[in-house]
């Protein structure tokens, strides 16, 4: 059986127009040009996953760069590897291959690697980032989907979703087929927009959003995985254009290890958010 018969696939309709963003925040033009994309993913002692990840994303990126013809479309796609601490020896012929691998030095929360990222993607000019997880559980051929919406109709964060008609999903245990039904309600009901997917790393965004001094990213409370959910929670209140497209997320075999998050201190950790920003008691 391949993923894409383990996927558990939904109806094939490209987007649900229920997503679409609000109006632009102040100060944001919808018509920025998108020339360099970072693509960024991320690991910790993941062994042969995030090679295959690192294999699969350079071969879709230079598909997708062959294949762009429009003036509008980026003219760069660069891929960034942010490692966490890794012991594992995964990432050593990376290096040695020219893949760029930059390193927290010890294992300190994938909102710190990711910290790190958006600082090099400022630093490198980059109109917009891709965030895709490095246990090869997210598929680099829907990198366009992702950034479709941004090129081409002005948005400015696009979230990946398993649960839109056109994705799906494959290998997921069921305590978080719950809980990935439970925190886009909350989050729903905090942010004041309905949304299906909240806690789905697979997304693209306009890199001024990080240079909103309103978003503020660089807080030490966000260095485990608070930093996603808060990232987008700030993007819809502060009137950014949002939208979501289908994606297919397939897990890696248990055998392989499926996930580093903890079921009761990870949730948390990405629940609180919710809750700190919704009540206000963090900004």
């Amino acid at each position: 059986m391949t993923m894409a018969d383990e996927a558990v696939a939904l109806n094939p309709d490209s987007m649900d127009e229920r997503s679409e963003g609000r109006s632009a925040g102040a100060g944001v033009s919808a018509s920025a040009r998108v020339e360099r994309v970072l693509v960024t993913t991320f690991a910790f002692n993941e062994g042969v996953k995030i090679q295959t990840t690192v294999e699969r994303t350079l071969a879709a990126l230079a598909r997708l760069g062959a294949g762009e013809a429009s003036g509008s479309a980026p003219t760069r796609y660069d891929l960034l590897v942010m490692d966490d601490g890794s012991t594992d020896g995964s990432l050593d012929d990376m290096r040695s291959h020219g893949v760029r691998v930059v390193s927290n030095g010890a294992n300190r929360g994938i909102g710190s690697a990711m910290k790190e990222s958006f600082r090099l993607a400022i630093e490198g000019g980059y109109d917009a980032m891709i965030i895709m997880a490095g246990n090869n559980k997210d598929d680099p051929e829907e990198i366009g989907r992702l950034l479709e919406p941004i090129v081409a109709r002005g948005y400015d964060f696009v979230q990946g979703s398993r649960y839109l008609r056109g994705g799906g999903h494959g290998r997921m245990p069921l305590y978080r087929k719950l809980a990935t039904r439970l925190h886009p309600f909350l989050f729903s009901v905090a942010a004041g927009k309905w949304v299906t997917e909240s806690t789905n790393g697979f997304r693209a965004f306009r890199t001024r959003l990080l240079r909103d001094e309103r978003i503020n990213w660089t807080q030490a409370w966000l260095d485990k995985y608070e930093l996603e959910p808060y990232l987008l929670f700030k993007t819809i209140v502060l009137g950014y254009r949002h939208t979501e497209v289908p994606v297919v997320k397939i897990y890696p075999p248990r055998k392989l290890g499926y996930t580093k998050m903890k079921p009761l201190t990870g949730w948390w950790s990405i629940l609180r958010p919710i809750f700190f920003l919704g009540l206000r008691i963090r900004k």
